[in-house]
């Protein structure tokens, strides 16, 4: 047991080592070269800039690090999507703060930066969380801009959001840091106040080579929309700061002058930490994505004081469900069980052995009742993935699995209360779904560096995909050897393994973060913090269910 531990614990220390040496190539944006240009032109990087406005020795979280990773590589890279998203705190007040990367592309809106403005409002609507905008950006980024323009879930969708939010009553502050131009201008201008750095800020609908282009007009773009124009002569900003720093510092000046909000009222009590070394983690999870472990194992290192009240122990146990405290805050928590089990057996019903991973009826039905459970004790959710889908095979589907999996599904997607997602291994298939995947709408979802996201796992994809791969192939004429068979198999594998990797699925903003297990009761606890800024609006209704 001790060996195996060891091995786990190398295994998942060698990938957080990856972890770590990624993000800190993340964090140079655009490279060293462009961030001493732009120290040369007086201003900060986007990050110094976050780093300088958040709270000094306070926790803050990172929203989509590795946005845009390994995408866009014919137009250069798009590093965390030219955008720096930061959950923290401002004078003690939670916010969210978006600064563009001027060092990628001049902070120009790649598709995946879309994206992740959109993410970061989403945040902030969702839990009424007062946003900050650092911006400095060159606008659209041309070669894509019809993957980026017209649609619903494109650019303009930044500025319809500012304007819901000012109607909800969220506070927005905008600081124009550098460029500022065409449509991208509407942002600050939408915001509830401006502010704009002298002699690099500038903003307008068109620059100066535009302008001549157009009308004929020479002007410069200070002239044109510098800060002494737009504070002095169109009123359009509200505040002019003489560099970076100062801007920054009236941020925190107004934020910190901000009444309280009404809270939804989840319950905290003062934390504590768990009994159980969280450290031990790294030894518990299996090297293996297919092997054996308990879950609980895992839950009592995360919760405070590793008090875990369990809800039907004995019942569909290949879901774990139950109450517990993360760093002070009630939660209730469903997660996948990884060991084999056991049922109890009856005179109807003989006893029978269950796979770890995997939802069952019974564990799905379970599932359900818990989670309306919560919901009607305003107890927000805690879902942690290890799953492989639903049990199959005749037993199963007229045991009615589907009508079982069908109203875990529901209560996921009705529940009000607020859902946060960690994805510790495998998340397949509509397991991925019933444990409330990205699809349905999880106020923070998160993978742990062993994660693994697909339809289904990648041996078993491969074995498909091969079959149908090799009949195309005999069916033109070619002679499929076992070395042929071998070699297609491996190509496929390689490919769909990429595909499943925790990277994959946090460039495309699939999950919002890959972090250290260490760090998990940081984020939960910050992310029921900021919902605890939105009251529950709505009562808890199912709809209509098969039972």
């Amino acid at each position: 047991m001790e060996l195996n531990f060891n091995k786990n614990e190398d295994h998942n220390k060698l990938l957080l080592s990856e972890l770590r040496q990624r993000l800190a190539k993340v964090k140079l944006g655009g490279g060293e070269k462009r961030i001493e240009k732009l120290h040369a032109e007086g201003k900060m990087t986007a990050r110094e800039r976050i780093d300088y406005l958040l709270d000094k020795n306070e926790k803050s979280i990172e929203i989509g690090a590795f946005v845009g990773d390994g995408m866009y590589q014919e137009h250069g890279g798009c590093p965390s999507g030219g955008v720096v998203v930061k959950i923290g705190y401002i004078q003690g007040k939670q916010c969210i703060v978006v600064a563009n990367d001027a060092t990628v592309k001049a902070g120009a809106w790649f598709p995946i930066t879309a994206k992740k403005n959109l993410r970061a409002q989403e945040i902030a609507m969702e839990n009424r969380l007062p946003i900050i905008y650092l911006v400095d950006s060159a606008g659209v980024y041309l070669p894509l801009q019809d993957e980026i323009f017209p649609d619903k879930e494109h650019f303009g969708r930044i500025f319809r959001n500012n304007a819901l939010m000012s109607s909800m009553g969220i506070t927005q502050i905008a600081a124009v840091m550098g460029s500022c131009v065409a449509g991208g201008a509407y942002l600050p201008i939408m915001s509830d106040e401006a502010l704009i750095v002298d002699k690099t800020g500038s903003i307008f609908l068109a620059g100066s080579y535009l302008v001549k282009a157009a009308i004929g007009e020479t002007i410069d773009n200070e002239t044109l929309g510098g800060a002494t124009t737009h504070c002095e002569i169109s009123g359009v900003t509200d505040f002019k700061a003489k560099d970076d720093a100062a801007a920054l510092d009236r941020i925190k000046s107004i934020v910190g002058k901000m009444g309280d909000f009404e809270k939804a009222g989840y319950n905290r009590v003062k934390p504590q930490k768990p009994a159980l070394n969280p450290e031990d983690i790294y030894g518990i999870l299996p090297k293996s994505r297919a092997e054996q472990y308990d879950m609980m194992d895992i839950i009592k290192r995360l919760v405070d004081n590793s008090e875990f009240d369990e809800y039907k122990e004995g019942y569909g146990q290949t879901i774990i469900t139950g109450y517990a405290r993360i760093d002070g805050w009630a939660v209730g928590i469903v997660a996948n069980q990884r060991k084999i089990v056991k049922t109890t057996g009856s005179k109807t019903k003989p006893s029978e052995m269950q796979f770890g991973g995997v939802i069952y009826s019974d564990s799905a039905d379970k599932a359900t009742r818990f989670i309306a459970n919560c919901n009607q004790k305003k107890i927000p959710l805690v879902f942690m993935h290890d799953v492989t889908g639903f049990m199959v095979g005749s037993k199963s589907e007229h045991g009615g699995i589907i009508k079982d999996g069908a109203k875990m599904v529901n209560a996921v997607s009705n529940s009000v209360v607020p859902k946060f997602t960690i994805i510790v291994g495998n998340s397949y298939g509509a397991g991925n779904y019933a444990m409330c995947g990205k699809a349905y709408d999880p106020r923070l979802i998160f993978a742990w560096p062993s994660a693994e996201l697909a339809v289904m796992g990648g041996a078993q994809a491969a074995k498909v995909l091969l079959q149908i791969e090799a009949a195309s192939l005999k069916a033109k004429g070619e002679e499929i050897t076992p070395e042929k068979e071998e070699e297609l198999f491996n190509k496929i594998k390689s490919r769909y393994d990429q595909q499943v990797s925790p990277y994959y699925a946090a460039s495309r903003l699939w999950t919002d973060a890959i972090i250290d297990p260490l760090e998990t009761r940081t984020w939960i606890s910050m992310g029921i913090e900021a919902a605890n800024h939105a009251p529950i609006e709505k009562p808890f209704n199912l709809g209509v269910i098969q039972v």
